[in-house]
Protein backbone atom coordinates (compact mmCIF):
# COMPACT_ATOMS: atom_id res chain seq x y z
CA UNK A 1 0.00 0.00 0.00
CA UNK A 2 2.91 2.47 0.50
CA UNK A 3 3.99 2.60 -3.14
CA UNK A 4 -0.23 3.66 -3.83
CA UNK A 5 0.25 5.94 -1.46
CA UNK A 6 3.14 7.63 -2.81
CA UNK A 7 1.42 7.32 -6.51
CA UNK A 8 -0.88 9.49 -5.65
CA UNK A 9 0.49 12.67 -3.15
CA UNK A 10 -1.26 15.34 -5.09
CA UNK A 11 -2.33 15.95 -1.84
CA UNK A 12 -3.80 17.93 1.14
CA UNK A 13 -7.08 16.42 -0.01
CA UNK A 14 -8.93 13.87 2.22
CA UNK A 15 -7.68 10.47 2.17
CA UNK A 16 -4.87 12.06 -0.74
CA UNK A 17 -7.08 11.75 -3.58
CA UNK A 18 -6.94 14.82 -6.13
CA UNK A 19 -7.02 14.40 -9.65
CA UNK A 20 -4.18 15.76 -11.71
CA UNK A 21 -4.16 19.16 -12.93
CA UNK A 22 -5.26 19.13 -16.73
CA UNK A 23 -1.53 20.00 -17.90
CA UNK A 24 -1.46 22.31 -20.68
CA UNK A 25 0.94 22.06 -23.69
CA UNK A 26 2.36 18.96 -25.29
CA UNK A 27 3.49 16.35 -23.16
CA UNK A 28 4.44 13.62 -25.89
CA UNK A 29 8.19 12.82 -26.56
CA UNK A 30 7.85 12.44 -30.05
CA UNK A 31 7.19 15.44 -32.55
CA UNK A 32 5.95 15.92 -36.07
CA UNK A 33 9.80 16.41 -37.95
CA UNK A 34 9.59 19.94 -39.55
CA UNK A 35 11.28 18.96 -42.39
CA UNK A 36 9.70 16.19 -43.29
CA UNK A 37 9.79 14.34 -46.65
CA UNK A 38 8.23 11.14 -47.06
CA UNK A 39 9.80 10.09 -50.33
CA UNK A 40 13.02 10.78 -48.80
CA UNK A 41 12.43 9.27 -45.48
CA UNK A 42 11.17 5.74 -47.83
CA UNK A 43 14.19 6.26 -49.72
CA UNK A 44 16.52 6.18 -46.42
CA UNK A 45 14.77 2.40 -44.87
CA UNK A 46 14.46 1.14 -48.31
CA UNK A 47 18.48 1.87 -48.33
CA UNK A 48 18.60 0.77 -44.74
CA UNK A 49 16.95 -1.92 -45.55
CA UNK A 50 19.08 -3.36 -48.35
CA UNK A 51 22.45 -2.60 -46.94
CA UNK A 52 24.70 -5.59 -46.02
CA UNK A 53 23.98 -6.40 -42.02
CA UNK A 54 21.12 -3.67 -41.93
CA UNK A 55 21.52 -0.21 -41.30
CA UNK A 56 19.80 0.00 -38.10
CA UNK A 57 20.77 3.84 -37.01
CA UNK A 58 18.95 5.00 -39.41
CA UNK A 59 15.36 2.94 -39.10
CA UNK A 60 15.67 4.25 -35.36
CA UNK A 61 16.70 7.79 -36.59
CA UNK A 62 13.53 7.63 -39.02
CA UNK A 63 11.19 5.55 -37.41
CA UNK A 64 11.84 6.92 -33.90
CA UNK A 65 11.99 10.53 -35.03
CA UNK A 66 8.48 10.81 -37.21
CA UNK A 67 5.32 11.31 -35.63
CA UNK A 68 2.19 8.62 -36.55
CA UNK A 69 0.97 10.53 -39.05
CA UNK A 70 4.33 10.95 -40.80
CA UNK A 71 4.95 7.28 -40.68
CA UNK A 72 1.54 6.29 -41.84
CA UNK A 73 2.47 9.04 -44.98
CA UNK A 74 6.44 6.84 -44.94
CA UNK A 75 4.49 3.59 -45.29
CA UNK A 76 2.69 4.70 -47.68
CA UNK A 77 5.47 6.27 -50.12
CA UNK A 78 7.61 3.31 -49.36
CA UNK A 79 4.18 0.97 -51.21
CA UNK A 80 4.00 3.32 -53.96
CA UNK A 81 7.83 3.28 -54.95
CA UNK A 82 8.69 -0.28 -54.36
CA UNK A 83 5.38 -2.18 -54.67
CA UNK A 84 5.56 -3.52 -51.34
CA UNK A 85 5.03 -3.12 -47.49
CA UNK A 86 7.23 -1.47 -45.63
CA UNK A 87 6.15 -3.63 -42.74
CA UNK A 88 6.99 -6.76 -44.55
CA UNK A 89 10.37 -5.55 -45.39
CA UNK A 90 11.58 -4.59 -41.67
CA UNK A 91 10.19 -8.29 -40.66
CA UNK A 92 12.65 -9.91 -42.72
CA UNK A 93 15.20 -7.51 -41.86
CA UNK A 94 15.00 -7.12 -38.05
CA UNK A 95 14.73 -9.58 -35.34
CA UNK A 96 13.44 -10.04 -31.60
CA UNK A 97 12.43 -6.95 -29.85
CA UNK A 98 13.87 -4.43 -32.21
CA UNK A 99 11.44 -5.45 -34.92
CA UNK A 100 8.13 -5.45 -32.31
CA UNK A 101 8.87 -1.30 -31.97
CA UNK A 102 9.35 -0.73 -35.71
CA UNK A 103 6.07 -2.73 -36.61
CA UNK A 104 4.37 -0.63 -33.49
CA UNK A 105 5.58 2.71 -34.58
CA UNK A 106 4.07 1.70 -38.37
CA UNK A 107 0.89 1.39 -36.67
CA UNK A 108 -1.80 3.64 -36.00
CA UNK A 109 -2.85 4.24 -32.51
CA UNK A 110 -6.33 1.96 -33.05
CA UNK A 111 -4.32 -0.65 -35.02
CA UNK A 112 -2.08 -0.94 -32.28
CA UNK A 113 -4.50 -1.11 -29.58
CA UNK A 114 -6.09 -3.72 -31.67
CA UNK A 115 -3.59 -5.70 -32.06
CA UNK A 116 -2.18 -5.97 -28.33
CA UNK A 117 -5.85 -6.68 -27.53
CA UNK A 118 -6.08 -9.47 -29.91
CA UNK A 119 -2.69 -10.80 -28.88
CA UNK A 120 -3.65 -10.75 -25.10
CA UNK A 121 -6.84 -12.55 -26.21
CA UNK A 122 -5.37 -15.18 -28.53
CA UNK A 123 -3.51 -18.67 -28.19
CA UNK A 124 -3.19 -21.15 -24.97
CA UNK A 125 -4.36 -18.71 -22.08
CA UNK A 126 -5.41 -14.75 -21.99
CA UNK A 127 -3.11 -12.05 -20.72
CA UNK A 128 -6.11 -9.71 -18.40
CA UNK A 129 -3.34 -7.04 -17.62
CA UNK A 130 -3.44 -6.10 -21.64
CA UNK A 131 -6.72 -5.77 -21.43
CA UNK A 132 -7.30 -4.40 -18.17
CA UNK A 133 -4.65 -1.89 -19.03
CA UNK A 134 -5.63 -0.62 -22.40
CA UNK A 135 -9.75 -0.69 -21.53
CA UNK A 136 -8.95 1.05 -18.11
CA UNK A 137 -6.87 3.90 -19.33
CA UNK A 138 -8.66 4.76 -22.59
CA UNK A 139 -11.02 7.59 -23.62
CA UNK A 140 -14.31 6.44 -25.16
CA UNK A 141 -13.35 7.71 -28.32
CA UNK A 142 -9.93 5.63 -28.07
CA UNK A 143 -12.39 2.56 -27.03
CA UNK A 144 -14.85 3.36 -29.90
CA UNK A 145 -11.51 3.44 -32.65
CA UNK A 146 -10.08 -0.09 -31.39
CA UNK A 147 -13.56 -1.82 -31.51
CA UNK A 148 -13.85 -0.71 -35.25
CA UNK A 149 -10.49 -1.23 -36.06
CA UNK A 150 -10.41 -4.85 -34.39
CA UNK A 151 -13.64 -5.30 -36.71
CA UNK A 152 -11.81 -4.30 -39.94
CA UNK A 153 -8.77 -6.13 -39.06
CA UNK A 154 -10.16 -9.53 -37.42
CA UNK A 155 -13.60 -9.47 -38.45
CA UNK A 156 -14.52 -9.95 -35.32
CA UNK A 157 -16.43 -7.90 -32.57
CA UNK A 158 -14.23 -7.30 -29.60
CA UNK A 159 -16.74 -7.40 -27.37
CA UNK A 160 -17.50 -11.50 -28.30
CA UNK A 161 -13.85 -12.03 -28.06
CA UNK A 162 -13.53 -10.33 -24.49
CA UNK A 163 -16.57 -12.67 -23.36
CA UNK A 164 -15.13 -15.65 -25.31
CA UNK A 165 -11.90 -15.47 -22.82
CA UNK A 166 -12.92 -14.11 -19.48
CA UNK A 167 -16.19 -14.33 -17.06
CA UNK A 168 -17.33 -13.50 -13.79
CA UNK A 169 -16.82 -9.82 -12.83
CA UNK A 170 -13.76 -8.98 -14.87
CA UNK A 171 -16.32 -10.02 -18.14
CA UNK A 172 -19.15 -7.67 -16.71
CA UNK A 173 -16.51 -4.78 -16.20
CA UNK A 174 -14.19 -4.75 -19.67
CA UNK A 175 -17.71 -5.35 -21.50
CA UNK A 176 -18.87 -2.00 -19.78
CA UNK A 177 -15.71 -0.50 -20.56
CA UNK A 178 -15.97 -1.52 -24.07
CA UNK A 179 -19.59 0.46 -24.51
CA UNK A 180 -16.88 3.70 -24.21
CA UNK A 181 -19.83 5.80 -22.79
CA UNK A 182 -18.55 6.37 -19.93
CA UNK A 183 -19.18 9.84 -18.41
CA UNK A 184 -15.96 12.38 -19.52
CA UNK A 185 -17.92 15.17 -18.06
CA UNK A 186 -14.79 17.10 -15.79
CA UNK A 187 -17.46 19.27 -13.96
CA UNK A 188 -18.50 17.18 -10.61
CA UNK A 189 -21.49 16.89 -9.02
CA UNK A 190 -20.88 16.54 -5.30
CA UNK A 191 -24.45 15.05 -3.92
CA UNK A 192 -23.73 12.26 -6.41
CA UNK A 193 -20.48 12.21 -4.91
CA UNK A 194 -21.52 11.27 -1.58
CA UNK A 195 -24.43 9.00 -2.47
CA UNK A 196 -21.69 7.08 -4.56
CA UNK A 197 -18.86 7.14 -1.28
CA UNK A 198 -21.85 5.81 0.56
CA UNK A 199 -22.56 2.87 -1.56
CA UNK A 200 -19.51 2.02 -2.49
CA UNK A 201 -18.57 1.51 1.29
CA UNK A 202 -22.37 -0.23 1.63
CA UNK A 203 -21.39 -2.32 -0.85
CA UNK A 204 -17.69 -3.52 0.93
CA UNK A 205 -16.26 -2.89 3.73
CA UNK A 206 -18.67 -2.17 5.73
CA UNK A 207 -20.45 -5.27 5.13
CA UNK A 208 -19.56 -9.50 5.12
CA UNK A 209 -18.76 -10.12 1.04
CA UNK A 210 -18.56 -7.28 -1.33
CA UNK A 211 -21.50 -6.18 -3.86
CA UNK A 212 -19.06 -6.13 -6.88
CA UNK A 213 -22.10 -4.92 -9.25
CA UNK A 214 -22.02 -1.75 -7.17
CA UNK A 215 -18.16 -1.44 -7.71
CA UNK A 216 -18.14 -1.89 -11.15
CA UNK A 217 -21.66 0.28 -11.62
CA UNK A 218 -19.74 3.15 -10.59
CA UNK A 219 -15.94 2.50 -11.29
CA UNK A 220 -17.10 2.20 -15.42
CA UNK A 221 -19.51 4.89 -15.58
CA UNK A 222 -17.92 7.93 -13.46
CA UNK A 223 -16.18 10.65 -14.49
CA UNK A 224 -12.35 10.20 -14.06
CA UNK A 225 -13.05 13.73 -12.08
CA UNK A 226 -16.18 12.55 -10.57
CA UNK A 227 -14.43 9.23 -9.01
CA UNK A 228 -11.62 11.45 -7.27
CA UNK A 229 -14.56 13.10 -5.71
CA UNK A 230 -15.95 10.32 -4.89
CA UNK A 231 -12.65 8.46 -3.36
CA UNK A 232 -12.25 11.71 -1.23
CA UNK A 233 -16.10 10.95 0.45
CA UNK A 234 -14.83 7.44 0.69
CA UNK A 235 -11.93 8.82 2.41
CA UNK A 236 -14.07 9.87 5.68
CA UNK A 237 -16.11 7.05 6.09
CA UNK A 238 -12.99 4.27 6.10
CA UNK A 239 -10.38 4.49 7.93
CA UNK A 240 -8.21 2.89 5.21
CA UNK A 241 -9.12 4.60 2.30
CA UNK A 242 -10.80 2.92 -0.79
CA UNK A 243 -8.19 1.94 -2.52
CA UNK A 244 -6.64 -0.22 0.90
CA UNK A 245 -10.12 -1.47 1.00
CA UNK A 246 -10.58 -2.70 -2.49
CA UNK A 247 -7.78 -4.63 -1.88
CA UNK A 248 -8.13 -6.28 1.13
CA UNK A 249 -11.64 -7.02 -0.78
CA UNK A 250 -10.52 -8.29 -3.92
CA UNK A 251 -8.19 -10.22 -5.77
CA UNK A 252 -6.81 -11.60 -9.14
CA UNK A 253 -7.85 -10.09 -12.21
CA UNK A 254 -10.62 -8.50 -11.08
CA UNK A 255 -8.88 -6.41 -8.87
CA UNK A 256 -6.01 -5.49 -10.97
CA UNK A 257 -9.01 -4.18 -13.53
CA UNK A 258 -10.57 -2.11 -10.78
CA UNK A 259 -7.09 -0.50 -9.05
CA UNK A 260 -6.55 0.06 -12.95
CA UNK A 261 -9.62 2.29 -13.17
CA UNK A 262 -8.55 3.80 -9.60
CA UNK A 263 -5.05 4.50 -10.58
CA UNK A 264 -5.77 6.24 -13.83
CA UNK A 265 -8.28 8.07 -12.29
CA UNK A 266 -6.38 9.72 -9.65
CA UNK A 267 -2.68 9.61 -11.91
CA UNK A 268 -2.86 8.27 -15.37
CA UNK A 269 1.16 9.11 -16.10
CA UNK A 270 1.94 7.58 -12.62
CA UNK A 271 -0.11 4.18 -13.54
CA UNK A 272 1.61 4.17 -16.44
CA UNK A 273 5.22 4.66 -14.56
CA UNK A 274 4.35 1.99 -12.05
CA UNK A 275 3.67 -0.40 -14.71
CA UNK A 276 7.16 0.30 -16.40
CA UNK A 277 9.08 -0.05 -12.92
CA UNK A 278 6.96 -3.54 -12.64
CA UNK A 279 8.04 -4.63 -15.87
CA UNK A 280 12.00 -4.35 -15.53
CA UNK A 281 12.15 -5.11 -11.77
CA UNK A 282 13.67 -8.53 -10.71
CA UNK A 283 14.44 -10.99 -12.79
CA UNK A 284 14.04 -10.73 -16.49
CA UNK A 285 12.61 -7.67 -18.64
CA UNK A 286 8.75 -7.65 -19.79
CA UNK A 287 9.63 -6.55 -22.88
CA UNK A 288 5.90 -6.73 -24.38
CA UNK A 289 5.00 -4.01 -21.57
CA UNK A 290 7.51 -1.58 -22.02
CA UNK A 291 7.25 -1.76 -25.83
CA UNK A 292 3.60 -1.32 -25.48
CA UNK A 293 3.72 1.68 -22.75
CA UNK A 294 6.16 3.77 -24.50
CA UNK A 295 5.37 3.60 -28.34
CA UNK A 296 1.26 3.92 -27.19
CA UNK A 297 2.23 7.07 -24.94
CA UNK A 298 5.01 8.78 -27.01
CA UNK A 299 2.22 11.03 -28.80
CA UNK A 300 0.23 11.58 -25.19
CA UNK A 301 1.70 11.94 -22.13
CA UNK A 302 5.14 10.21 -22.15
CA UNK A 303 7.03 13.23 -20.87
CA UNK A 304 4.63 13.29 -17.81
CA UNK A 305 5.45 9.38 -17.62
CA UNK A 306 9.28 10.09 -17.39
CA UNK A 307 8.81 12.84 -14.79
CA UNK A 308 5.95 10.82 -12.32
CA UNK A 309 9.31 7.42 -12.73
CA UNK A 310 11.65 10.15 -11.26
CA UNK A 311 9.77 11.36 -8.96
CA UNK A 312 8.29 7.60 -7.54
CA UNK A 313 11.65 5.83 -7.88
CA UNK A 314 13.89 8.50 -7.67
CA UNK A 315 15.43 7.39 -10.66
CA UNK A 316 15.08 8.00 -14.98
CA UNK A 317 13.45 5.42 -17.07
CA UNK A 318 15.90 6.04 -19.20
CA UNK A 319 18.51 4.93 -16.67
CA UNK A 320 16.41 1.81 -16.26
CA UNK A 321 15.90 1.09 -19.51
CA UNK A 322 19.75 1.44 -20.22
CA UNK A 323 20.19 -1.23 -17.37
CA UNK A 324 17.27 -3.53 -18.32
CA UNK A 325 17.60 -3.60 -22.53
CA UNK A 326 20.43 -3.63 -24.55
CA UNK A 327 21.14 -3.05 -28.34
CA UNK A 328 18.88 -1.42 -31.28
CA UNK A 329 16.07 -2.28 -28.53
CA UNK A 330 17.61 -0.34 -26.26
CA UNK A 331 18.43 2.54 -28.56
CA UNK A 332 15.13 2.75 -30.09
CA UNK A 333 13.43 2.93 -26.90
CA UNK A 334 15.40 5.80 -25.63
CA UNK A 335 15.07 7.62 -29.03
CA UNK A 336 11.47 7.09 -28.12
CA UNK A 337 11.78 8.66 -24.88
CA UNK A 338 13.31 11.89 -26.05
CA UNK A 339 16.88 10.71 -25.65
CA UNK A 340 19.53 11.52 -27.88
Amino acid sequence: MALFQKLFQQVNDDNGFKPAPVESGYLGTVKPDPNFNAQNDAAKLKKAIETKGVDEATIVEVLAKRSNAQRQQIKAAYQQSTGKPLADALKKALKSDFEEVALALLMTPPEYDAFEMKRAIKGLGTNEVVLNEILGTRSNKEIAALKNTFKEVYGEMLEENIKSEVSGYLETTLVSLCKATRSEDRNIDEGQAKSDAKALFEAGENRIGTVCSVLIDILTNRSETQLCKIFQYYGQLSKDGFAKDLEGELHGNFEDCLMTLVKSAVNKPAYFAERLHLAMKGLGTNTDTLTRIIVSRSEIDLLKIIQEYKRLYGKTLQEDILKETSGDYEKILLAICGTQ
